[in-house]
C-alpha cells in the first residue's frame, strides 16, 4: 500500500479509537494507530484514572492492542488529539510516548506530524533503548 493510501487508513483508525477514549478529567481525548511490518493496523485511546499516575496513554494501549494481535513492530504511525465536542487535530506523541514509539518501532518507523513524515530518530535523537542495557565487560 503506498503512502497516499496509508495515511487516510491510520487516520481513520485513530480517529474512531479516540471515539473510545475515556476522559472525565482532563476531556482531551487521544486516539493512536499504527502499521506493523506485518502489515496489521493497531489502535488505541487514552483512558484516565482518579488516580493520575495510572492513567493509559493512548500509544500505550495501542502497544497492547499490538501483542494482543500477535506482536511485531510499528512501522507508520499517526495520532489525533483534542477536547471533547471539539473537533480533533493531528498531533506528535509526548517524550514518553516516543520512547514507547522507540521501543516497539520498526527499522525505520515513520511518523505523521503537522510538520510532515518523519523518523522516530528526529522526534527522540539519541534515544536510550535495549542497546543501552547490553552487558559489556
Amino acid at each position: 500500500m503506498d503512502e497516499s493510501e496509508l495515511w487516510p487508513r491510520l487516520g481513520a483508525a485513530a480517529l474512531a479509537a479516540l471515539e473510545n477514549a475515556y476522559v472525565p478529567y482532563s476531556n482531551f481525548r487521544v486516539g493512536a494507530a499504527a502499521l506493523t511490518g506485518e502489515g496489521r493496523v493497531v489502535s488505541g485511546c487514552n483512558i484516565e484514572n482518579a488516580a493520575y499516575g495510572v492513567t493509559l496513554c493512548a500509544e500505550c494501549s495501542m502497544v497492547g492492542e499490538l501483542f494482543a494481535t500477535g506482536g511485531g513492530t510499528l512501522s507508520h504511525f499517526v495520532c489525533y488529539g483534542g477536547l471533547q465536542g471539539e473537533t480533533a487535530q493531528l498531533i506528535t506523541p509526548c517524550g514518553r510516548c516516543r520512547q514507547l514509539l522507540y521501543e516497539h518501532r520498526g527499522p525505520d518507523l515513520r511518523i505523521k506530524t503537522a510538520n510532515g513524515v518523519v523518523g522516530i530518530d528526529q522526534l527522540l535523537p539519541d534515544a536510550f533503548g535495549p542497546h543501552n542495557l547490553s552487558r559489556q565487560p
